[in-house]
């Protein structure tokens, strides 16, 4: 069995360097995307562990845009374009780190394989969608590279009627939607919808957090349904009502080592890089 690791990366490298050096695995493959609008140079430093390599078709990601989405599927057409056959690929981000050694999250997936995992709600009995479909009912034009874009967005959406998505009437996603791990044939069905349905491209081009839903919904109306599991393996803390999750510190290590998870998200080592040390030492 192989898996390729798609790593999205804007900052520090050196955090993103002990990650991949701890998740090595002579049958893993890690694809680093590193945001266009960075420096690429600083991160070539990764290079040295084996198996690793950029994403070519870097994208310019816009906090909240589309963009991020399109980056995503961006590094799975790459992916892809190798012609290796990966039995999984799972999504992380550079502010991820694996809670166990890369000889059991290789054994426990290879356990489960058959199956895919992606974290979601449903639109219809969600508190989390109360909230969430603002970001498809009205236009946002985050990704725009034009003067008063939000001037222009707050009049457009004050005389167009609510937008309605579009081929689905079923929605799911949720703020743990973005990271997954799918087996190969669920990834590439995704890959292909996000590339070639124009007219699902043509309307989350101006949506908001689409990687928080999009991913979700098309594959929960597909024929990939009944294989997927709705855990993502990632423990993440959305407890401080912010808009992005809990960065984790030393004070946290328990409620990270009882997860019971393969992941955590997020920590960051400008912040507290003690809380790493102690995953290392404590091998979860």
């Amino acid at each position: 069995m192989r898996i390729a690791h798609i790593i999205m990366a804007h900052k520090n490298p050196g955090q993103l360097l002990r990650m991949i050096k701890k998740l090595y695995h002579p049958n893993f493959d890690i694809y680093v995307h590193v945001d266009k609008k960075v420096e690429l140079d600083p991160f070539k430093v990764i290079l040295e562990v084996p198996n690793v390599r950029f994403i070519n078709n870097r994208i310019h990601c816009n906090w909240g845009a589309n963009s991020f989405l399109v980056a995503i599927v961006s590094s799975l057409k790459e992916v892809f374009s190798t012609e290796t056959h990966y039995d999984y690929l799972n999504l992380l981000s550079a502010q991820d780190y694996p809670l166990y050694s890369p000889n059991f999250i290789y054994n426990y997936l290879l356990m489960e394989k058959g199956k895919n995992f992606l974290s979601f709600e449903n639109s219809k009995h969600s508190p989390w969608w109360k909230e969430a479909v603002s970001r498809y009912e009205k236009y946002h034009f985050t990704d725009m590279n034009i003067k008063g874009k939000y001037h222009l967005q707050k009049i457009v959406n004050a005389v167009m009627p609510l937008r309605k998505f579009p081929i689905y009437t079923d929605l799911y996603g949720g703020s743990k939607s973005t990271w997954w791990t799918l087996g190969y044939d669920c990834a590439k069905f995704l890959a292909d919808e996000l590339s070639n349905n124009k007219k699902l491209i043509d309307f989350i081009k101006y949506s908001w957090g689409t990687d928080e839903f999009v991913v979700a919904t098309v594959l929960m109306n597909s024929k990939f349904k009944s294989t997927i599991v709705n855990e993502n393996l990632r423990y993440i803390d959305w407890s401080e009502g912010n808009s992005n999750p809990k960065t984790f510190t030393i004070e946290d290590f328990e409620a990270i080592k009882n997860s019971g998870m393969l992941f955590a998200r997020k920590f960051d080592t400008t912040l507290d890089e003690a809380i790493l040390d102690q995953i290392d030492k404590s091998q979860i």
